[in-house]
């Protein structure tokens, strides 16, 4: 297997932005304050770092191929998972008595335990599954199909994709498990899919520089001309 200089930076990065947006996710909703055709518009606070992950897992499919960019995602599901784990270890472990009194298991389990109930694990990791998939899937069969042009298409165009199924998987599934209340799915989802997209499309000149940086440093600019995209071989 070819060995590439930054492939393992890229992933601590990717994986950490994974990380902490879905805790910013679980700690607080962000209220913008106005409204959009009557519709308030809010959204998780982890909002505001996952779109970089998409952007990541762009740069990942384009210039190393969608085969490298699975090893990736899958990387990421499974710390997401370990990080739900320990989680739920520490809200099961005994508070000390003075941290009891200024902080305590109620406060823990309010913004942090969230991040271990059943709900926001399966809604987090069932969004990110399937939309970090469908983007690093539609990207590289754009890429080919584009012959390499129009990078700003494939990244913006896979976005619209993935983000849609990650946004509302994860609002349904954890409306369903009570994470939400369903009063708020429509101003989440919406207000969730716009600010991401909004993200890409305003990074698109980030995204164009660091990928021209990535094929010259790595000599790489990968097509996936005959790759399987089963998702779960890895």
């Amino acid at each position: 297997m070819k060995q590439y200089r930054f492939l393992n930076l890229i992933t601590a990065v990717f994986v950490t932005v994974l990380v902490v947006s879905n805790i910013a996710s679980s700690a607080k909703i962000v209220d913008w304050g106005f409204s959009l055709f009557g519709l308030p518009l809010a959204f998780d606070a982890g909002t505001i770092l996952f779109p970089i992950s998409y952007i990541f897992g762009d740069i990942l499919t384009e210039v190393y191929g969608y085969k490298q960019s699975r090893r990736v995602i899958w990387a990421g599901f499974l710390c997401l998972a370990l990080s739900a784990v320990i989680f739920w270890l520490i809200r099961l472990m005994p508070g000390e008595a003075t941290w009891q009194g200024y902080a305590g298991d109620d406060a823990y389990n309010a913004i942090l335990g969230g991040m271990s109930t059943g709900g926001i694990v399966l809604a987090s990791l069932a969004g990110y599954w399937t939309g970090e998939f469908t983007n690093s899937f539609i990207l590289a069969k754009m890429k080919v199909l584009t012959q390499g042009r129009w990078l700003w298409a494939r990244t913006i165009g896979s976005t619209i994709f993935g983000q849609l199924v990650d946004t509302v998987m994860f609002v349904v599934v954890a409306s369903a498990f009570g994470v939400f209340p369903w009063s708020l799915f429509l101003t989440l989802t919406v207000t969730n899919y716009i600010f991401k997209c909004g993200v890409e499309a305003l990074m698109t000149p980030v995204t164009y520089a660091v990928v021209a940086a990535l094929k010259r440093a790595e000599n790489e600019d990968y097509f996936d001309r005959s790759t399987n995209f089963n998702p779960f071989v890895v």
